[in-house]
């Protein structure tokens, strides 16, 4: 039977992954006032205790910053969030290449710590960025962070004229307890917890009918503990993402990417050259021992391309297969799966109505959860079979698109609705669960 978890005359917006506690107790959530969480006006990072209701203030943002997008440590009680800028002003006020990753333990609140070291003027410092993250996720041991990207330099460069290169979206990784220490040649610069680095390669004009991508965004990791290569070795770490290609005729398409970045972490946090950290008019460069690949190849489709709602690409947890939206023939969005090793994607679900949001792989990777004609549904990953675990509700209280997360404990999915307040303050995002199991066909 679904629950209402919250019920405060404010936002509540949950994040794509990640918004559980590792004990399935807690979920972690943001205060942002638009349905959509597109208004980045929330101050507040909380967590409800799912079985009785409680709510803890984990961290509020003073002078006039911002805060959202929370996700929930696998393995601790860590929880990392984006911060906009604090004092900000007409030229630093909050943006794509405005912001910043910051952590806050559950078991401390209020106490946060900056995650990714910024610097903004040469010389650059190594595992420091030059703009902003957003969306962080951990991997499943807790020791790396993965993000979007923004470049702040080369966001002003192209505004003036002068940029060599574009600010295009990337995928970085954070590796954590790897203090950067930043000087303070800027005001906006600042020192973080860990060494990050940029991990694709982006083009500004990619070559019609080749692999090179002029944005990478939407990523996951993939397996808890990564995948089994052809030659039967483990890839201990990699990401899954969108990669923005040109067709051979000219159209702008999303495919699938497959990022694979050194087994051991140390091997990331070491500046190999200027081009690390990269120059006022050029992007930070990738570290030696990551590599990307293309896994998708859908030009010929009669709909090519990742298509349907914002979605994250999600790996199964034994990391043998990736989730992705496309649609069919027909035009419906279906949910396909492709192995990390390449091939022929293999359509999952043959629905009358298209997958509409995000999902989520439950942990015995048996099954995925999505909204579909106005309910969450159990996508069975073998036969593609859909089990309808909440009413349909096809009003504008019907479960929104941006979220519908499996519990670590796999009892459990949680979404949200914007309900009506029963105290007469208009209508907010309330969070719900549903047994992720139910006997309705």
């Amino acid at each position: 039977m679904p629950q209402q978890i919250t019920t405060a005359s404010h936002g509540h917006v949950l994040t794509n992954a990640a918004v559980w506690s590792a004990d399935s107790r807690w979920i972690v959530y943001d205060t942002r006032s638009s349905v959509d969480g597109s208004v980045f006006d929330g101050t507040r990072i909380e967590r409800v205790e799912v079985g009785t209701g409680r709510v803890e203030v984990l961290y509020e943002s003073t002078s006039g910053a911002c805060c959202g997008v929370a996700t929930a440590s696998p393995v601790d009680s860590r929880v990392v969030f984006i911060h906009g800028p604090e004092q900000p002003t007409a030229d630093w006020s909050y943006a794509a290449w405005h912001r910043r990753g910051v952590v806050v333990d559950a078991a401390r609140p209020g106490i946060a710590t900056t995650l990714d070291a910024r610097t903004l003027v040469p010389p650059f410092t190594p595992g420091a960025l030059r703009g902003g993250s957003h969306v962080h996720l951990f991997s499943s041991d807790g020791k790396l962070v993965h993000f979007t990207y923004e470049d702040a330099l080369l966001a002003a460069a192209e505004q003036a004229g002068t940029a060599a290169e574009k600010n295009l979206r990337g995928v970085g990784v954070s590796v954590c307890d790897e203090a950067v220490t930043v000087p303070r040649t800027h005001p906006r610069n600042h020192s973080g917890t860990a060494f990050s680095v940029l991990v694709t390669t982006l083009t500004d004009t990619p070559r019609p009918g080749s692999d090179q991508i002029s944005r990478a965004c939407e990523e996951a990791w993939v397996g808890t503990a990564g995948y089994r290569r052809a030659d039967g070795t483990q890839q201990r770490y990699a990401l899954a993402c969108q990669g923005t290609v040109v067709t051979a005729d000219g159209r702008t398409i999303a495919e699938a990417f497959l990022i694979d970045l050194p087994n051991d972490p140390r091997r990331l946090v070491q500046p190999a050259s200027v081009a690390l950290a990269g120059t006022p008019t050029t992007r930070p460069a990738p570290p030696p021992g990551v590599s990307q690949r293309r896994l998708t190849f859908t030009s010929q489709r009669r709909h090519p391309g990742l298509n349907g709602p914002r979605h994250w690409l999600r790996s199964s947890p034994d990391g043998s297969q990736i989730a992705m939206l496309m649609k069919d023939d027909a035009g419906v969005v279906q949910l396909f799966t492709i192995s990390p090793l390449g091939g022929e994607p293999r359509q999952v679900t043959r629905n009358p109505w298209s997958v509409a949001s995000a999902f989520s792989w439950s942990p015995d990777g048996r099954s995925i959860a999505a909204i579909a004609d106005g309910s969450v549904m159990r996508i069975d990953v073998a036969s593609g079979l859909t089990h309808r675990l909440t009413e349909a509700v096809h009003d504008d209280t019907a479960p929104r698109p941006e979220a519908c997360v499996f519990s670590p404990n796999g009892t459990s999915i949680a979404y949200v609705r914007t309900m009506p307040d029963p105290r007469g303050t208009g209508r907010h995002n309330q969070i719900f669960t549903t047994p992720s199991r139910s006997t309705e066909p």
